[in-house]
């Protein structure tokens, strides 16, 4: 199944001269352009090739222990890196890498695709949180795609300030609205016919999850077919309720780091991703160099060779509970917000909903009452060796699920012989 864009079947054309994704060039109404090439690692390893670096960090809703206490730059000993966490190509677990261009977004958009073998295949389409990137969802299309025989495709993608994606105008708004306009333009562009477009079911961690549940009934008004939304591990009430603490998180965690192994290697060790495989594949994205024009150089950061991709304080706006200046700025501020009325637009989709938590957080009175009526589906994967990044420490276990839930809902039998598909009225 091609992936389209600007109302043209994008004729995909293997470029022979990149070793690691079989890239592809697009037409030139879709604006697609050719990614830059992925370097193959020492072959230390069978498959196993290094990304080229860019930077990271995710707003967490209380997840993990707590960071490692950060040496000052001025005592700090540089240290050589862990071949034990060098990094790894996404390209062993992505079929394609594509720069979609979207003008009236003023963004290029870094896109991870693995299409369904088979034509009519439906596509989960994936939302990464704040300060992660596409990347984060690497582990997934292999077993996703082993559990259901080829059938579905998986598209993840970097969002606006993230990872590989690059804008030719200021990119600092990250409000809910800008975030959801993006990625509904995003998929208007892959596939500008709604008609010939796939099944989707839209799956978000954290922040990617308000998009998702935002975006949904945009989506559905365009004649988009949404087979289901997926949250990963975010509670409106568990997530506001962490949300004052997130400068004193920030405040904890390193500001750079001597190479991309030592920043894989931190997550690890610190228990933000429980998986050391994931970590070498996702990690690389959200580091960049530390002349890198993308981030911001800052007192706190200069001195290290590496340093995160996206500032998180600069998202401050977004989660701050504290009030700010008038109430009119206030009321402005709480609409650009990524959390606030999530579970009551959560449980108002006209679509199959699913609930993945890594553990039994302590579900919002609406969630507790929209459980007990039987609106959503609620998955705990307490047990699985998981914290909040569920999808990098344990996704095969993710994978039957999304499976499942996708198996229950893609389709459901109205009276008599009748069948429509979930999301159509």
């Amino acid at each position: 199944m091609a992936l389209v864009g600007a109302g043209t079947i994008l004729g995909f054309q293997c470029i022979p001269t990149f070793e690691c994704f079989p890239l592809h060039a697009a037409s030139a109404i879709a604006a697609v352009a050719l990614l830059t090439n992925l370097p193959q690692l020492p072959p230390n390893d069978d498959d196993e090739q290094s990304e080229i670096p860019d930077g990271i960090g995710e707003l967490l809703t209380g997840m993990g222990p707590p960071p490692l206490p950060r040496p000052s730059t001025s005592t700090r000993k540089p240290k050589s890196p862990n071949p034990e966490f060098k990094p790894l190509s996404p390209a062993s677990y992505f079929s394609q890498a594509l720069e979609i261009s979207l003008p009236t977004r003023a963004l290029d958009i870094r896109v991870y695709y693995t299409p369904p073998k088979y034509d009519g295949g439906g596509v989960i389409v994936f939302h990464h949180g704040a300060g992660y990137a596409g990347t984060s969802f690497a582990c997934l299309p292999k077993e996703i795609s082993e559990v259901m025989r080829d059938n579905v495709g998986v598209l993840a993608f970097d969002a606006r300030r993230h990872g590989k994606t690059t804008s030719s105008q200021s990119d600092e708004d990250l409000s809910i609205n800008v975030l959801v306009e993006d990625f509904c333009a995003l998929l208007q562009t892959i596939y500008p016919d709604m008609a010939a477009a796939p099944n989707l079911m839209l799956v978000g961690h954290s922040m990617g999850g308000s998009v998702c549940v935002r975006a949904c009934p945009i989506l559905q008004q365009r004649k988009f077919n949404i087979a289901g939304v997926a949250v990963l591990d975010v509670v409106e009430g568990t997530a506001v309720e962490a949300l004052p603490h997130m400068h004193a998180i920030l405040n904890s965690r390193p500001e750079g780091f001597d190479s991309i192994e030592e920043s894989i290697e931190w997550h690890v060790n610190t228990g933000l991703i429980h998986n050391p495989i994931s970590a070498r594949v996702s990690i690389p994205s959200i580091i960049v160099p530390a002349d890198s024009p993308l981030t911001p150089s800052t007192r706190a950061n200069i001195g290290f060779k590496c340093k995160w991709r996206t500032p998180l304080r600069s998202t401050a706006p977004y989660w701050d509970s504290k009030p700010i200046l008038a109430p009119l700025i206030c009321i402005l501020i709480f609409l650009s917000r990524w959390f606030p009325s999530l579970s009551s637009l959560f449980l108002g989709l006209r679509s199959a909903q699913l609930l993945v938590l890594a553990g039994a957080v302590r579900l919002d009175t609406t969630l507790m009452v929209g459980q007990m009526q039987g609106k959503f589906w609620l998955e705990v994967m307490a047990g699985s060796g998981v914290g909040h990044l569920v999808h990098e420490d344990n996704p095969t276990k993710l994978a039957e699920i999304l499976a499942d839930f996708w198996r229950r809902n893609e389709h459901i039998v109205a009276r008599g012989n009748v069948i429509k598909t979930v999301g159509e009225v």
